[in-house]
């Protein structure tokens, strides 16, 4: 019997691909802040995703760094490799601690070119988070402070569950692309209209339907993408 899967990828793919990459895959600790893929250098693994969240930052040559992407149990890192890239311009690092599957990324275009369903699943990934990252540019140049957080807190908890996110005022500064006081400010307006519960370093979210609602939209349109590529 093979090990039950909680990443939803390795789950999407069929009984044969996925016993053929059971094989090849090695159990890892994804320990906080830990880097995955570094901007400009070879991708050696990429990680099946089953507990934790990844998160994908972009930085400019002056260090300017905002996060475009979230991976968690949904997915995987190293969809460069799954395009056909053996590099990737943007960092990967783990944003809350949790545990996956490594693959060698070399082991997984070998199987990516003799099984054409496996490569159909992890094409049909890629595209689903290209969507995301597209509605995570327009949230960025188009929703206000207070709707960017709400999307932020919501995926989040998609990946990480209800027991609440352990992140700091600054480093949700730098993966939002905002000062902290602001982040601050936003923070203490979604607790005053009871959406969050924030204590120093953890915030819980309480009222769920309101904070989809404060998104005003900058939420939703990415996971229906993933919920109709995946089911």
């Amino acid at each position: 019997m093979g090990v039950p899967f909680r990443n939803r990828l390795l789950g999407a793919m069929s009984a044969t691909d996925r016993t053929s990459l059971q094989a090849m895959l090695e159990p890892v600790t994804l320990d906080l802040r830990m880097v995955l893929e570094a901007v400009g250098q070879p991708i050696s693994h990429v990680y099946f995703i089953e507990t934790g969240m990844v998160s994908i930052v972009a930085q400019s040559p002056y260090e300017r760094r905002i996060e475009v992407g979230l991976a968690g149990h949904e997915g995987m890192t190293g969809v460069p490799v799954i395009l056909g890239d053996d590099r990737s311009s943007r960092e990967s690092m783990v944003q809350g601690a949790g545990t996956g599957w490594r693959l060698p990324a070399d082991d997984l275009r070998k199987l990516m070119e003799t099984r054409p369903k496996l490569r159909r699943v992890l094409l049909r990934y890629a595209h689903a988070f290209m969507e995301q990252t597209s509605q995570t540019a327009l949230s960025n140049g188009r929703a206000n402070l207070e709707e960017r957080l709400s999307r932020w807190l919501l995926m989040a908890q998609d990946r990480i569950g209800l027991e609440g996110l352990t992140v700091t005022h600054e480093f949700l500064a730098l993966m939002l692309g905002m000062r902290r006081p602001g982040v601050t400010v936003a923070l203490h307006l979604l607790e005053g209209r009871g959406l969050i519960r924030a204590q120093r370093g953890h915030i819980q979210i309480v009222n769920r339907p309101g904070l989809v609602e404060l998104a005003d939209g900058s939420y939703g349109t990415s996971e229906a993408a993933y919920k109709r590529l995946f089911g």
